[in-house]
């Protein structure tokens, strides 16, 4: 992959970079805001890990430019922070993903090719419940008329709810088969993406479609709510 690292502990960005061309990417560091998101806009990586505290530009104002622009190359944001409203916030800026520093570099590994992974064209078909329609192939999704921008992880997570659309679907069952390193995640990190998406595809219509099944996790109802 093309990897954009826009870190400004250089120590460490240089140590990403080392540890990620030696598994065979292709990587650029850059250590302020200002670079990163030129770098960022020039649409030619595969995936981004970008810091939140940054001169400049911070990570979450860089990640919430980039997809005003219509850039969505998968982010993977990294922070000193920990707590589930930072990453909400990470979240609610167009990030696909969240690592806390410390973290380990197998599990940054695992991420990133997840989220390279998902930024192929896939092998998955429209889904649809009632008005809603997603196209994971395509990276869209529609309710009604209107698109609805999705991050990759977002994407993922309703896909699998849609598969199983009328069934109750646990949230381990949606980390395992959402997250690479489902033992090392907790599983309330699922709640942050599910109210990310009822604020995304219900809210602005006024529509219920992600149901809680209590003592189990959500249902995704089939008319599309």
């Amino acid at each position: 992959m093309r990897i954009l690292i826009v870190e400004d502990e250089v120590g460490l960005a240089d140590s990403l970079r080392r540890g990620l061309t030696a598994e065979g990417h292709w990587v650029d560091a850059v250590h302020d805001g200002r670079r990163g998101l030129e770098a960022a806009l020039s649409g030619t990586y595969d995936v981004i890990v970008l810091d939140v505290m940054l001169p400049g530009p911070d990570g979450y104002e860089i990640c919430a430019r980039l997809r005003r622009l219509d850039q969505w190359t998968p982010v993977l944001m990294l922070t000193a922070k920990d707590g589930e409203y930072d990453e909400a916030a990470g979240l609610d800026a167009g990030a696909d993903d969240y690592l806390t520093k410390p973290f380990s570099f197998v599990v940054l590994t695992a991420r990133l090719r997840a989220l390279g992974r998902r930024r192929g064209t896939g092998t998955y078909g429209e889904l649809r419940a009632g008005d809603l329609m997603l196209d994971p192939g395509a990276r869209r999704c529609r309710r009604g008329g209107t698109e609805v921008e999705l991050t990759a992880r977002e994407l993922s997570v309703l896909r699998h709810l849609l598969e199983n659309a009328g069934r109750a679907v646990a949230k381990r069952d949606i980390l395992d088969e959402v997250w690479d390193s489902p033992a090392e995640t907790d599983p309330n990190i699922v709640e942050v993406y599910v109210s990310s998406l009822r604020r995304k595809i219900d809210a602005p219509s006024g529509r219920r479609s992600i149901l809680t099944a209590h003592g189990t996790g959500y249902r995704l109802s089939p008319d599309g709510g």
